[in-house]
């Protein structure tokens, strides 16, 4: 009997190049996102099917999990890939923008994953993977709101994972690097204020290394194959930093004092 995996936010990007490389290894793909009709493409395989899902909604959650459930029988593997990134001067940023950024990125992943936690109990097992970021564990200048969600992220699942390892449920947090993707583009909320003049210079050196990161990014296809590993590794690793400079960083973070590490990004970003 073919595996299933559950994925959220599947329309573009990460999401749904996993959907499409599960598929091809053979699985069945519970592809969940906003507007299943706009995708013209998941639809093209018989092993892939849409269910439309907001992950600020609980009753849209419950709604596809339990028509999946239908279709599949049993899902295995809930990929939380749901989220967008807000950058800018934290200044600048209203309670809304700052609500909306928590919304998606950590209370979102926080109800799918609470959802899928019963069907995973009574199943005796199953794998949670988190799409987390290299900036869950490494920051970046004006990435304050957006570092705060991915932080929030590797906390909570390192500790969940207690809760869960008697009831044989995995969780696996993947942390990419610089990914080319509509992170940097289309997806991008940036936050300024035209009245913030004295942050002008700080936000032009910072935004062109920003900008110039992403063009030079690695192909998400990187990512959707780590997700497939973590998946099917059998292991119990839980992190898996995936794409340039990601586990460089980690390690020189690792390795180096608060001094000598913020003196570096400094001079990387020549702020």
């Amino acid at each position: 009997m073919n595996k299933t995996v559950f994925i959220t936010g599947t329309s573009s990007g990460i999401g749904k190049l996993t959907a499409l490389y599960f598929a091809k290894q053979g699985w069945n793909v519970a592809a969940t996102m906003r507007n299943p009709d706009k995708d013209n493409e998941l639809n093209n395989f018989s092993n892939i099917k849409r269910y439309s899902l907001d992950v600020t909604d609980t009753n849209s959650i419950q709604n596809a999990l339990e028509a999946a459930i239908k279709d599949f029988d049993r899902i295995d593997v809930l990929v939380n890939n749901a989220g967008y990134g807000a950058d800018g001067v934290f200044e600048a940023m209203s309670d809304q923008v700052i609500e909306k950024q928590f919304d998606t990125n950590v209370f979102g992943l926080m109800r799918v994953t609470r959802a899928l936690i019963p069907h995973m109990r009574e199943n005796k097992g199953g794998t949670i993977i988190q799409i987390a970021s290299v900036g869950g564990r490494v920051t970046f200048p004006l990435y304050s709101i957006y570092h705060g969600t991915k932080w929030a992220v590797e906390g909570f699942s390192e500790a969940l994972h207690y809760e869960l390892a008697s009831f044989n449920i995995k969780i696996k947090i993947i942390e990419p690097g610089s990914i080319k993707t509509e992170f940097y583009g289309s997806s991008r909320q940036f936050i300024m204020r035209d009245d913030l003049t004295m942050y002008k210079d700080f936000v032009e050196k910072a935004e062109k290394l920003s900008q110039d990161t992403g063009k030079k990014g690695e192909p998400p296809e990187l990512v959707a194959q780590e997700i497939f590993k973590a998946a099917t590794d059998g292991s119990h690793k839980m992190r898996y930093p995936i794409g340039q400079p990601a586990p460089l960083l980690l390690m020189l973070r690792k390795l180096f004092p608060d001094r000598l590490y913020f003196y570096l990004i400094r001079k990387i970003y020549k702020i």
